[in-house]
């Protein structure tokens, strides 16, 4: 049962392990660290307390060793006076280029278990890096910082020094192409007349034809027609293709319509780089492809991508997440795909902590395996903190 002791111990709990930690470990300062502000959120505490710089890092190091902060966070911006308390007063100098990739983001993220949407915002992730920024963008790897972010996604850091002093507006143009945002079948298909009549004494096309990109091609179009293709192998060799075209969102009735269009002719039309007039299928391959293509960045029209924010706060590499007691981690590009972050996350050892756990919890961490069930339980330290952080169980009066 939670009364007002056992949530003191809970956090009195927390607080000692991140103490602990930061009273044994070196944390990873940004470049420059002298020009940028500091931000922590402390345990028990309210708000933020922000607008602090360090010029030395043994300050900093006394400073988080004696605090052992909830959360840690720095402005991914240089600033002349980055303890100054107003905005204008700390006068900008220019600003990282910031990709942060959220799995709350993701379509049906709700329905995904914590691992699951780990996975899968590590596929957009990757995805972000290798095909947009490296590809399509050009940036060098040695500009690119990337990082598990202790909680639910993937921080990118673009410092190539062309970037460091884009506007917004800048910013907001590399997002929506990175989304395809008001991107057109007209920019990537190619319309061709294939027949026609004479009416008036004039010719008219009576049949045209869509030629779509070679898949080869650099950005959208190839990307594109990669994407048509893939769609089309998964829909044709699925077991259930009706349920295969729900999965990608056409409703039921116009799913068993576009199939009637999918003749094996069509489907080889299509392999063959010829998209038919057919409107059904246009709209839906040029859709679901732009939808399997592009990077989910923010969780909805109204939402403001963290790129755009030439004054962000971005969480301290090395540092603590607070609610998961997992580690922002650095990670490289060839590693990334491999990186699991229920275990190369993991800083706590496996000592064992009676925990009351508030709900059923199945999921592994660190290589184990764990099959929890309400009630009163022993579990090793670096599961207690995550769930205790989580507010999935508490310590026991």
């Amino acid at each position: 049962m939670e009364t007002d002791v056992s949530r003191w111990q809970s956090l009195e709990f927390l607080k000692n392990r991140f103490r602990e930690y930061y009273e044994t470990t070196h944390i990873e300062l940004p470049d420059r660290f002298g020009k940028r502000e500091f931000a922590f959120v402390f345990f028990g505490g309210k708000g933020m307390f922000r607008h602090l710089s360090f010029e030395k890092k043994e300050h900093f190091q006394r400073f988080i060793q004696e605090k052992h902060p909830a959360h840690a966070y720095y402005s991914t911006a240089y600033y002349q006076q980055p303890d100054a308390s107003t905005m204008q007063e700390k006068t900008w100098m220019g600003a990282e280029l910031i990709f942060d990739l959220d799995s709350d983001h993701l379509p049906g993220a709700e329905s995904m278990s914590y691992a699951e949407s780990l996975d899968k915002v590590k596929h957009e992730f990757f995805k972000l890096v290798q095909d947009f920024l490296i590809n399509d963008f050009g940036f060098k790897e040695r500009y690119l910082d990337l990082y598990f972010s202790g909680g639910r996604g993937y921080h990118c850091h673009v410092k190539d020094p062309r970037i460091l002093r884009l506007g917004s507006n800048e910013r907001r143009e590399i997002v929506d192409y990175i989304t395809g945002r008001d991107l057109q079948d007209s920019l990537v298909f190619h319309e061709t007349v294939t027949d026609k009549r004479q009416i008036g004494g004039r010719d008219v096309a009576s049949g045209k034809s869509l030629t779509m990109p070679a898949p080869s091609e650099p950005g959208w179009k190839g990307r594109i027609s990669r994407g048509i293709i893939d769609i089309v192998d998964d829909i044709i060799t699925s077991d259930s293709p009706i349920d295969k075209l729900r999965e990608y969102g056409v409703k039921e009735k116009d799913a068993e319509r576009l199939m009637q269009d999918l003749s094996g002719e069509r489907v080889q039309r299509i392999r063959e780089g010829k998209l038919d007039q057919s409107k059904t299928i246009r709209k839906f391959f040029l859709n679901s492809a732009l939808r399997k293509t592009a990077v989910s960045m923010c969780a909805g029209e109204t939402d403001e991508p963290v790129t755009c924010d030439v004054k962000r706060l971005i969480r301290l590499p090395s540092s603590l997440h607070g609610k998961t007691g997992l580690k922002v981690t650095r990670i490289t590009l060839d590693d990334l795909q491999d990186f699991d972050p229920l275990r190369e996350a993991v800083v706590f050892n496996s000592n064992p902590v009676n925990v009351d756990v508030k709900e059923s919890v199945h999921m592994r961490m660190n290589d184990e395996d764990f099959q929890l069930h309400p009630g009163v339980q022993q579990i090793p330290q670096y599961l207690a903190v995550f769930l205790i952080g989580r507010n999935m169980a508490i310590i026991p009066q």
